[in-house]
């Protein structure tokens, strides 16, 4: 049973199948970090979707388990899987890895989330790909001195097309899996025409702001309803 079918059911329903569950797969924009130590589960987009969700219907309980990891990749995601995501048995999963996975082998990536859409597709109604945001472009003024580095390396691998090959690979794997896409990513390439994206990281390198996930949460919303 979809989510929308469980937002609209009724009572019955609701005993048969249960509340509506999503499970958000990820690395650190998924956990909720932004800068340094500090994370954000109100305004993380998973939790923006759910109370999207809740006001369309209050009639039933939206259940969302946070299953971002930072510092996490798509080929350590295979290995918790199980153990994290599907157990929950979700009416929804969002997968969402590439901003740590750049950094290795894109046919490492790529097999990775062959892996994941699969097993997902099998054990779940509806499973979305949503690509990352972007990077930033430049090493802006105010990163945090232990970033510059890391940040001048980030940005080479965003302007020179390397996050581009990512994402272009991961929504090719879904489209083969059958796997519906939630392209954030294209998005922010939308935005990066007309505003300086990386003053929309909160990290100045690929966190993004908490205004930000508002983008995340409002594209998953038209996808599931």
């Amino acid at each position: 049973m979809s989510i929308k079918e469980k937002l609209f059911g009724n009572v019955y329903d609701l005993i048969e199948k249960g509340p509506i569950t999503i499970v958000a797969f990820g690395d650190s924009v998924t956990f909720g970090w932004l800068d340094g130590d500090e994370a954000d589960f109100d305004t993380v987009y998973w939790n923006r979707l759910r109370k999207k969700i809740n006001a369309v219907s209050h009639q039933i309980n939206v259940n969302v388990i946070n299953a971002g990891i930072g510092g996490t990749t798509a080929a350590m995601g295979v290995k918790r899987l199980e153990s994290q995501a599907l157990c929950h048995n979700p009416d929804c999963i969002i997968i969402c890895f590439g901003l740590n996975d750049v950094h290795g082998d894109i046919n490492e990536y790529v097999n990775a989330l062959d892996e994941i859409f699969a097993r997902c597709k099998e054990r779940c109604d509806q499973v979305i790909f949503m690509t990352p945001n972007m990077m930033n472009t430049y090493v802006a003024p105010d990163v945090a001195p232990e970033l510059r580095e890391f940040a001048a390396k980030t940005a080479q691998m965003q302007n020179g097309g390397k996050m581009d090959a990512f994402v272009d690979a991961g929504i090719s794997s879904a489209q083969r899996a059958g796997v519906t896409v939630c392209d954030c990513y294209g998005k922010w390439k939308e935005l990066a025409k007309t505003e300086d994206v990386t003053q929309l990281l909160v990290n100045r390198v690929n966190h993004p702001t908490r205004e930000m996930h508002e983008l995340f949460a409002e594209e998953l919303f038209k996808i599931i309803l």
